[in-house]
């Protein structure tokens, strides 16, 4: 991640409660599937303030954030069973195979590179291990005019506003299992994948 991307979250972490407050009907239904899963060794990737942390009911859980400011904040809400460290997602320090979950929670769209955010998902995660990725995708309907016409000011807060899925070539190193929409209109989806 750049530089003025960790800055930018640095300096917005006292604001992200606003941003929590939106999500949280989604963040809701990401943790009632992580919670269904077999016990095991999970990764959040882009942990941000720690809002969700509470939501885990069970799972060796690690937190990774790039920004300083956000993990200050997360680990002043963080329950003793977490390990929280300063990472970039795009350049994990672990080694293959560690994970038996890695979960996604709106970082897709904010990281520089996707691409590589996803083949280091794909490296520390156990043979079958899920990856669980809930983020805003780009409709394929009018609404993607919308996404087009808040591009500029999307990239002043580090944001990708056009964003698909299908478009990352990693994405194929995993199988589709589920996906989740939350209204018909909804720009969010829930999208859990198994690793081939």
């Amino acid at each position: 991640m750049s530089y003025q991307t960790h800055s930018f979250y640095n300096r917005f972490a006292v604001f992200y409660p606003l941003v929590d407050f939106f999500l949280r009907p989604q963040k809701a239904r990401l943790f009632h599937e992580i919670n269904r899963l077999p016990d095991g060794n999970l990764l959040d990737i882009g942990v941000g303030n720690g809002a969700q942390l509470h939501l885990y009911e069970k799972h060796h859980i690690t937190g990774i954030d790039t920004s300083s400011g956000m993990l200050q904040i997360a680990s002043q809400r963080n329950h003793n069973h977490i390990l929280l460290m300063q990472m970039n997602g795009e350049a994990l320090l672990f080694g293959d195979r560690q994970f038996d979950y890695v979960v996604l929670s709106h970082v897709i769209a904010v990281v520089d590179n996707p691409e590589r955010l996803l083949e280091e998902a794909f490296r520390v995660l156990k043979p079958n291990g899920r990856l669980l990725i809930l983020n805003h995708f780009t409709p394929d309907n009018w609404l993607k005019y919308v996404d087009r016409a808040f591009g500029i000011i999307s990239k002043m807060v580090h944001f990708k506003s056009v964003f698909r899925m299908h478009e990352i070539p990693t994405i194929n190193r995993f199988q589709l299992l589920k996906e989740v929409r939350f209204a018909p209109l909804s720009y969010f989806k829930l999208l859990v994948y198994q690793k081939k």
